[in-house]
């Protein structure tokens, strides 16, 4: 049965959404009128994004994901076909797929976020087919769905498949998913949120041995990202860039690393490279309008300006002798 789908080299089992970008002058006062200055309905969601973004930059992809029988949800298939995704819908009846309304901020491009998700969109594990997943080189999911993800990433662990997490909150059932996932990139908040150690420093630490993950990381923002192997941290600045909008930085970031971990680099050099391609990715609104070509990417790594670290090298060298 898991010999009938060809083998591609990453497989994304999570969330697709559609969204609303609204483009305003500044972000508007509480009980105020702001006159905006456009908007456009584009596809996004964590795992569908990367997806895409992997497949625009040449591997093999799958998507795995659930729909509402609805015009968002066509959009979501139809993007997927012209990124030559080979995608597996659920598709649940009589129900509007996920959609946001995000908020972009001109001055900085940053984002405020207004969603809304259908409970009967839930990914359930037995909707979910073992050969989607097995039939790949690596496995991508994130946390809303923790129980369907689960399930995928006990099955990419019992095959020997590396699986890379997005989570950003606690979600119900996560730390089950975190014991069969190999690469966990999270947000900043995430780790403390889970281990209740503030210091961003301990708390990956600890979730390394709780969890034993060969990588436990948090991007954060414009500081760029700090990942923990089990011996040493590993940090990464952001690049210096001029940013639209920053709708689905994370994602693109998340979609780089699997590239990275498909092309077998160390790990500097795939959270540089994620840097890269997540600033590129905040320069064109929507979260996939920013998705850079190689060539693109490789240029602002060897020319691009570094943002100032957030953390020294002799920091994180003695932090890592903590433990």
């Amino acid at each position: 049965m898991d010999q009938a789908l060809p083998l591609v080299d990453i497989a994304g089992v999570g969330l697709n959404a559609t969204d609303t970008i609204i483009r305003l002058p500044h972000f508007p006062a509480f009980n105020s009128k702001v006159e905006f200055r456009c908007s456009e309905i584009l596809p996004g969601g964590q795992v569908a994004s990367a997806m895409v973004a992997c497949s625009l930059r040449g591997l093999k992809t799958r998507y795995v994901g659930k729909i509402g029988d609805d015009p968002f949800g066509r959009l979501q298939q139809e993007a997927m076909e012209r990124a030559g995704v080979d995608s597996h819908w659920i598709v649940a009846p009589n129900c509007q797929s996920q959609s946001s309304f995000t908020l972009v901020d001109e001055r900085n491009g940053e984002r405020t976020v207004l969603w809304k998700r259908d409970p009967r969109l839930e990914l359930r594990p037995e909707e979910i087919r073992r050969e989607w997943v097995v039939r790949a080189k690596l496995l991508h999911v994130d946390g809303h769905d923790c129980a369907g993800a689960a399930t995928a990433a006990r099955w990419a662990r019992e095959a020997a498949i590396p699986v890379i997490a997005d989570l950003d909150n606690l979600y119900p059932g996560v730390e089950a998913l975190l014991e069969n996932v190999d690469y966990l990139i999270s947000s900043r908040e995430f780790p403390g949120r889970l281990t209740g150690e503030q210091n961003l420093v301990n708390s990956l630490q600890t979730l390394s041995v709780r969890f034993g993950c060969r990588v436990t990381s948090a991007t954060l923002g414009e500081d760029g990202v700090l990942a923990w192997d089990g011996l040493k941290f590993h940090y990464c600045p952001a690049f210096e860039i001029n940013p639209v909008d920053t709708t689905g930085a994370g994602d693109i970031f998340h979609a780089g690393f699997a590239y990275a971990q498909i092309q077998r680099w160390d790990l500097g050099r795939a959270l540089e490279f994620s840097c890269a391609a997540a600033g590129l990715s905040s320069m064109a609104p929507g979260a996939r309008g920013g998705i850079a070509p190689l060539y693109r990417i490789e240029d602002l790594i060897r020319n691009g300006t570094r943002r100032r670290a957030a953390y020294s090298r002799e920091q994180l060298e003695e932090s890592g002798k903590v433990r």
